[in-house]
C-alpha cells in the first residue's frame, strides 16, 4: 500500500508540474499483488478468510516449496512472503470461472481436490485442502453440472427398476447392470457398468464436508459385500443423515439414509468421480 501511493504522489506531482498528459492503462485490473480484486482466485494464510493474500488469474501446476522462488503470500498480514503451498487456510474466488484445488501437484485428483464456485469464499478447514494445496486450475464460467446426476438418478426412481446383478436395464442413458454399482455407473454417464471395487480407479475419496449431489459413499468390498449409493443432499443441519439414491432390494429408492450408511454393513467412504 505504501508504494503504490508513492507511485500515486509520483503520478500527481507531473501532472501539476505540466509534464504532460498520462495515457490510461490498459484495462487490466488484475495483478498479483496480494489484494484479492475482480477476476482473481485468492489464497489467504488464515481462515475467516484473514491473514496474507496470494491471488491469481491462471492456472498454476506446482507452487513450489524454495522460497526463492515459490509463489508467496504476498499481502499484509499474517503469513507475508511464506510460500503458499501446504499453507492455505480460506480461498475467495472472484475470477468467475470454477477453480479446483489440488492436494498435490500437476492437477492430480487421485488423493483429493475441490472445486470452488465463482463468487465462493469458504474456509478450508474441515476439508482435505486444509493446508494442503499444491495446485490449482481454472475450469470455466460455471460449476461442474450435478443437476444431470440428479436427473439421471431419478429416472430410474421414477420407475423403481429391480434390483439384480445379473439383468440389465435400458432407458434413454443406456443399458446398465440393474445393481448398485451399475446404478451408479448410468448417474456418472460412464457408458459401462463398472464394480464398486473398481470405481476407486475413476473417482476418489473427499471429505464429508465436500459432498454435494453426485457424489457417492462407497465401500469398497468387492460383489455383493460391496455397495454404493449417491448422496443428493443432507437431511439435518447436524449433517448426521442425508438423503440418497440407492438401487437396493427390492428396487431402487430414495431415502434418508444415517451417516455414512446403516452399521453392520462395512466402511463407507464419500467418493467423487474423477
Amino acid at each position: 500500500m505504501k508504494l503504490k501511493a508513492i507511485v500515486n504522489l509520483a503520478i500527481g506531482v507531473a501532472l501539476a508540474a505540466g509534464v504532460g498528459t498520462l495515457a490510461a492503462p490498459p484495462a487490466q485490473a488484475v495483478a498479483r499483488d496480494g489484494v484479492c480484486e475482480a477476476g482473481e482466485f485468492c489464497y489467504y494464510y488464515n481462515t475467516g478468510p484473514a491473514g496474507s493474500v496470494s491471488d491469481f488469474t491462471t492456472s498454476v501446476s506446482d507452487y513450489g516449496t524454495n522460497t526463492a522462488t515459490c509463489y508467496v503470500f504476498k499481502g499484509a498480514g499474517a503469513g507475508q512472503g511464506q510460500c503458499i503451498k501446504n499453507n492455505a487456510a480460506a480461498v475467495k474466488n472472484l475470477s468467475g470461472q470454477t477453480v479446483r484445488i489440488y492436494y498435490n501437484s500437476g492437477y492430480n485428483a487421485s488423493y483429493a481436490s475441490l472445486d470452488i464456485a465463482p463468487g465462493e469464499t469458504r474456509n478450508l478447514q474441515g476439508t482435505a485442502l486444509y493446508n494442503n494445496n499444491a495446485s490449482h486450475q481454472f475450469l470455466g464460467s460455471t460449476p461442474p453440472a450435478v443437476a444431470d446426476a440428479v436427473t439421471r438418478a431419478k429416472s430410474w426412481t421414477a420407475v423403481k427398476v429391480p434390483y439384480s446383478m445379473t439383468s440389465w436395464y435400458a432407458n434413454q442413458y443406456g443399458s446398465y447392470r440393474q445393481d448398485c454399482s451399475g446404478y451408479v455407473s448410468m448417474i456418472w454417464n460412464l457408458g459401462y457398468s463398472t464394480t464398486t471395487d473398481q470405481m476407486p480407479k475413476i473417482a476418489h475419496p473427499i471429505a464429508k464436508s465436500d459432498l454435494r449431489a453426485g457424489d457417492v459413499l462407497l465401500n469398497t468390498a468387492a460383489g455383493a459385500s460391496g455397495h454404493v449409493l449417491m448422496f443428493d443432499s443432507w437431511a439435518d443441519a447436524a449433517h448426521t443423515k442425508y438423503n440418497a439414491y440407492e438401487q437396493h432390494k427390492p428396487s431402487t429408492i430414495y431415502r434418508v439414509v444415517p451417516y455414512p450408511y446403516y452399521s453392520g454393513y462395512g466402511t463407507f467412504t464419500p467418493y467423487r468421480k474423477n
